[in-house]
This record gives structure tokens, sequence and C-alpha cells, in this order.
């Protein structure tokens, strides 16, 4: 169990890497991206605001529990990262795009949540 709470704690880390720090770095990239379909309709600020939470996510799902410092804060960045993906399906679901790929990481991140907090149990 162990094997595969690390390989969706890699998973997730690669994947939030990459999209928050297109979001923070490369945001007209990313608007482009986001603006096919129909225009964005919220703002730079807030797409900032998430991307860093994206990066900042990533990190603490690997870091605390890696250097086996806090690593309590691994879990809990699993579950800010679930709700971010929570927040994701429904913001995908009103624009009428697929939510699939904002389902499985909020898939991945319940797994790690779960798993990592029942050591503790």
């Amino acid at each position: 169990m162990n094997i595969a709470l690390w390989a969706a704690q890699v998973v997730l880390a690669f994947a939030f890497i990459a999209v928050g720090g297109m979001k923070v770095f490369a945001y007209e990239k990313h608007k482009a991206l986001s603006a096919k379909n129909r225009p964005m309709e919220i703002t730079r600020g807030l797409v900032m605001f998430i991307g860093i939470a994206e990066l900042l996510g990533a990190i603490g799902i690997i870091l605390p529990m890696a250097a086996n410092v806090a690593p309590l804060l691994s879990p809990i960045a699993a579950v800010g990262l679930a709700i971010i993906m929570l927040l994701a399906v429904f913001y995908h679901v009103r624009r009428r795009e697929s939510p699939a790929a904002a389902a499985g990481l909020l898939l991945f991140a319940i797994f790690v949540a779960v798993g990592r907090f029942s050591h503790w149990a």
C-alpha cells in the first residue's frame, strides 16, 4: 500500500507542478488554452493564486514525508489539493467542459489523504 501511495503522490506532484507552473509562469499560454471554447471568467489574480496553491500543494505532498520532517503535512496537502480539484470539477461542469482530468486528480488526492491519515488512526 505504501508503494501505491508514493506512486500517487508522485503523479499528483508532477501534475500540479505542470499545471500550477503554467498558471503562474506562463499565464498567457494558460489563458489561450483555457479560452478555446469560451473566454475565461476568472481574474488573473485568482488564476495566479490557484497556481501558487497548486505548486505549494505539489511540494507539500512529497517533501514532508520524504524528508521525514512533519510528515503529517503530506496528507494535509492532499486534502488541500482535493479541495482545489473539487472546485475545478464544478468549474469545468459549469463551463460545459469535461471534468475528467480534474475528477481523476481529485480521486488520487482523496486516495493519498485517506491512505496517509489512516497511518495515524
